[in-house]
């Protein structure tokens, strides 16, 4: 929305430059009054001319400009209105009535009949200065309001979010150095869980007229403005502050504020706080980057339990998080994530399919480590973006690749739970299978056991809906979740995969041999085929041959590839 009265106050400023070479409030508004002052004297003075005036050989009757010369002084006095507010509107209403006397006293007095069209004027532009003048006030009133609802939390009173953004930009701008706290209080939602959230409010709006009063006395030798950035999270901006010793001082004064008790219905509550802060310029340049990282101080002050921590290097674990997601997003919009093939054997060394595994390239081209990008895009729900362009571009490979070579493998396929509750999973696997031409008997796809403890009834009805289809199911990482017999006997899969970790300790640990044995035994008596993961000695083989495993995966036969050795592999496993 423009600031109409910011429009005005440029104009008058113009006009001032235009006419005087300086800036000055008034002197437009003086300007004017002259102009207009000219106008009523020529008014008069035409109106009772005989004179003439010549244009183009043309005589023109002076009296006849005198509705001309009336109306641009009207306008004058809109103007006045219009730019100057209140004394505009004063000396335009102190101009017109101070004119209607003498154009009364010359009807009435010198018959001069023909001036009844300017008194006329005289009333209606009265009428239209009042007019001018409360729609001005009725607009400014209404800005005023929408300034004020456009920059305050209503719940606390407070500068909000916008407003905080706004003064940033605006020291940033005037190369000010400052500091910004953010303030994060501490299990409130206890609060609203436990006595409603209406009283969670009122703590909240107590909290913020003490700061506000703190801040209006100037008490903390700095200066200071606390803002709401949005539930219970605040930012506080100070300036003029000598030393860091100052400017902690200031941040603890308002902390103890926050923990002074609040009595509300007879109640005591106790609130704190984790506090961040960055300062311009050293940590930031840009109002986002600051928040930013007074943000990651904040939440590594929750992590270490400390009270207030100052931004540094050592504290940017979730700035890295915030550049790796920005990189996964980019990845997927830009095609940086791709997949590599593990080849997987039966234990006489038969090939007898792959793993499609997700890897990813940042825009330089790099591989980031599935180890670095994994666990952030689990955490912030982008497992499944991965897991549909890693789906999707490895059956496209791999139903070209049947087509090719009729090879009888199987692809394998990660799908994240996240990924499998979602409704359209189940179209997703059929225009996958339409369009990449793979047969549902040679796709496999590895689900954890998690799975029938997130959502059991969905989970089941999903995978029978699959398996229908004829694709085989595979349970991952087994062992290391919720496993149990009950959930095992109702999880309709073909497949258990041993964990990595099972593998690894298996032959320096008696414990997890017989763990290992039991798992491929349980498999085996509930008509389950086993695979173990991570298989990289030979004696980690000759151990799972001897206690009955079907399948390996691992680097002891095979690394991950790329699509066009997984070929080559297929090629050179059918001739021999």
């Amino acid at each position: 929305m423009k600031d109409r009265g910011g429009v005005r106050q440029h104009i008058r400023d113009y006009m001032d430059r235009l006419f005087y070479g300086v800036r000055g409030p008034r002197l437009g508004l003086v300007l004017l009054i002259l102009v207009y002052t000219l106008c009523v004297f020529y008014t008069e003075k035409t109106s009772r001319s005989e004179g003439m005036v010549f244009v183009a050989n043309q005589a023109i009757p002076l009296r006849s400009l005198t509705g001309a010369v009336s109306s641009f002084g009207n306008i004058c006095v809109f103007l006045m209105v219009v730019f100057y507010k209140k004394p505009g509107a004063i000396v335009s209403l102190v101009s017109l009535f101070y004119q209607i006397p003498r154009i009364l006293m010359g009807i009435f007095l010198a018959h001069n009949y023909t001036s009844t069209a300017g008194l006329v004027m005289n009333f209606v532009a009265i009428g239209i200065v009042i007019l001018l003048y409360h729609n001005n006030k009725q607009i400014d009133r209404y800005q005023t309001r929408l300034r004020m609802q456009a920059t305050t939390d209503m719940l606390t009173g407070l500068p909000n979010r916008f407003a905080c953004n706004e003064l940033l930009d605006t020291l940033i701008k005037q190369n000010t150095r400052f500091a910004v706290a953010v303030l994060n209080l501490n299990n409130f939602k206890r609060i609203n869980n436990t006595m409603g959230v209406g009283t969670g409010n009122q703590v909240l709006a107590g909290i913020a007229h003490r700061w506000r009063e703190f801040e209006k006395q100037k008490l903390s030798g700095t200066r200071d403005l606390i803002t709401c950035q949005g539930g219970d999270e605040f930012a506080l901006i100070v300036r003029e502050y000598n030393s860091d010793e100052e400017l902690i001082n200031t941040i603890t004064r308002y902390k103890e504020l926050l923990e002074e008790k609040i009595t509300i219905d007879g109640c005591d509550y106790y609130t704190t706080a984790r506090i961040g802060y960055a300062e311009y310029p050293r940590d930031a340049k840009t109002a986002e980057a600051l928040l930013a990282c007074a943000s990651t101080a904040m939440y590594e002050s929750k992590n270490r339990g400390t009270d207030i921590m100052r931004y540094s290097v050592d504290a940017n674990d979730a700035e890295r998080s915030l550049k790796m997601e920005r990189m996964i997003r980019d990845a997927l919009e830009h095609g940086g994530i791709y997949y590599v093939l593990q080849p997987q054997f039966d234990i006489t060394h038969r090939l007898s399919g792959f793993e499609a595994l997700a890897r990813m390239r940042d825009p330089d081209g790099n591989v980031v480590s599935p180890g670095d990008f994994i666990p952030v895009a689990e955490k912030l729900g982008l497992v499944d973006k991965i897991d549909r362009a890693v789906f999707r571009q490895s059956a496209e490979y791999f139903g070209k690749l049947i087509r090719e070579t009729g090879t009888d493998s199987t692809l394998s396929v990660n799908i994240s739970v996240r990924h499998l509750l979602k409704n359209d999973f189940l179209d997703e696997v059929r225009d996958i299978l339409s369009t990449s031409g793979v047969p549902a008997g040679q796709l496999e796809l590895e689900i954890t056991e998690s799975i029938m403890i997130d959502s059991v009834e969905k989970a089941l009805q999903c995978i029978n809906d699959i398996r229908d289809m004829g694709i085989k199911i595979a349970i991952d990482d087994f062992g290391t979740g919720y496993s149990s017999l009950s959930y095992l006997n109702n999880f309709p899969a073909d497949m258990l995969k041993v964990d990595k970790s099972f593998i690894d300790r298996m032959n320096s640990n008696e414990s997890s041999k017989k763990y290992v044995a039991a798992i491929i035994s349980i498999g085996h008596v509930m008509n389950f085929t086993v695979i173990s993961e991570g298989v990289e000695e030979p004696e980690q083989l000759d151990t799972l041959r001897s206690i009955g495993c079907d399948y390996i995966q691992g680097f002891l036969w095979g690394r991950p590839m790329s699509p066009e050795n997984a070929t080559s592999l297929v090629m050179e496993s059918m001739k021999a």
